[in-house]
């Protein structure tokens, strides 16, 4: 380890440095920087770090390091005058970080650093990341072909928001994404869906899948990523179906932003004939570049009054901003039967009033969706002669033909 303190030999610039309050009580990042770098690299503490940005040594520097823990936490305001000062000078800075919490790095990441590793570091973390500040110097050519997008295929995006709370959107979500992967056996879609209700995102509990830091990794720093770090990410379902989960925490909803949105989804339709999206029930800064990317935007609601209220708040909010409201297909969950024609009658009612008319009525699902959702497993395989199923699986069939006939009207 070159320390910065002593004179470095001359035949040695100094690549990287360490920042922390300690870094003995980072031994593992100090292997990997030996290894990596060799004697290229120093380590300096929050009190010194500023000053040596003025040291002639500082200009090989390419990046800082900042190796934090819960305890350094009283230390965060001059933690954000290094990374400012690090913008400042074209140095990039990669967050080592055990314990902290989501709002803590969130700020971090929000004032210009680059990249986040959790520690201990996982095999080979480091080195990635180090990569990943390396790409983001190579010419546009090279990042299109890294980020799949010099081949990419254009897939349908299909985003699901609820209008009310319990009105079935991730269900919806769910349970459509797994009939496109089935709809056709003999040539199946590439599906992928993505939980992007970032504070109580339910996919990975009705599909049984962990919830993972890398997730968190992804959202909180997308123009580092490319196609392996983003399916890496992902986590496969019976083979057939990809998920990007919600993050382990309770993530505040404008850690992402509109072009981190905008690189997920492209770098998704690059990959997958079909992109489901299950959307918070709240419009955020990123909600547009959603309707924007999507053939459909399905908003579920329920035959009551909140959801019609809701309904219509949202209608007046995208005519406001301008947006594309011929995407919306609303879909009436828990609809009337057909022999109940009070039922029917209010569902016609509530659609003049609201000036709409429902892309989908969704029989009542009963009890047998709640078990599906409880045990993990998509609808069709807890309970495969299910009302609910039955039309999610039209729809999802209809979706696939047309998909199929503009793959053969491109050939």
């Amino acid at each position: 380890m070159q320390s910065t303190a002593a004179k470095p030999r001359p035949a040695t610039a100094i690549r990287a440095c360490t920042v922390s309050r300690d870094v003995q009580s980072f031994d593992l990042l100090i292997e990997d920087m030996e290894k990596i770098l060799g004697e290229a690299w120093g380590d300096l503490t929050f009190e010194t770090a500023l000053k040596y940005f003025d040291q002639p040594e500082a200009q090989t520097l390419e990046f800082l390091a900042i190796a934090l823990d819960d305890e350094d936490e009283p230390q965060m305001g001059q933690v954000h005058a290094i990374i400012e000062r690090a913008r400042r000078q074209n140095v990039q800075v990669i967050v080592i970080a055990e314990e902290l919490g989501p709002m803590v790095l969130h700020r971090l990441l929000r004032l210009g650093a680059a990249d986040f590793v959790p520690y201990p570091l996982p095999e080979g973390s480091l080195r990635e990341a180090i990569e990943r500040l390396e790409a983001l110097s190579a010419p546009a050519g090279q990042i299109a072909t890294r980020n799949g997008a010099a081949n990419a295929s254009n897939g349908t995006v299909l985003a699901v928001q609820p209008l009310a709370g319990g009105a079935g959107g991730t269900t919806f979500a769910v349970n459509l994404a797994w009939e496109l992967a089935c709809a056709a056996p003999a040539g199946p879609a590439r599906v992928c869906l993505i939980d992007l209700d970032l504070q109580t995102g339910s996919v990975s509990t009705y599909l049984d899948l962990a919830r993972t830091e890398k997730v968190y990794e992804l959202l909180s720093n997308t123009a580092m990523m490319d196609r392996d770090f983003f399916f890496s990410t992902l986590q496969g379902f019976n083979e057939k179906l990809q998920v990007l989960t919600a993050a382990s925490d309770m993530l505040p909803l404008d850690l992402i932003t509109p072009d981190d949105i905008e690189r997920i989804i492209g770098l998704a339709r690059a990959n997958f004939d079909f992109v489901v999206i299950d959307m918070p029930g709240t419009v955020v800064q990123w909600t547009e570049t959603v309707l924007n990317a999507s053939e459909h935007y399905y908003a579920l609601m329920e035959l009551d009054m909140r959801s019609a209220q809701n309904a219509l708040r949202l209608i007046r909010a995208l005519k406001a901003e301008g947006l594309a409201v011929d995407k919306l297909r609303y879909v009436l969950n828990r609809a009337p039967r057909f022999t109940d024609l009070s039922g029917k009658s209010r569902a016609k009612r509530m659609a003049e009033s609201l000036d709409i008319a429902f892309a989908l009525q969704l029989p009542d699902g009963s009890t047998q969706v709640t078990q599906a959702n409880d045990h993990g497993m998509p609808l069709a395989e807890v309970a495969a002669k299910n009302p609910l199923l039955k039309e999610i699986r039209k729809l999802a069939q209809t979706l696939d033909e047309v998909r199929k006939t503009k793959s053969r009207t491109a050939a």
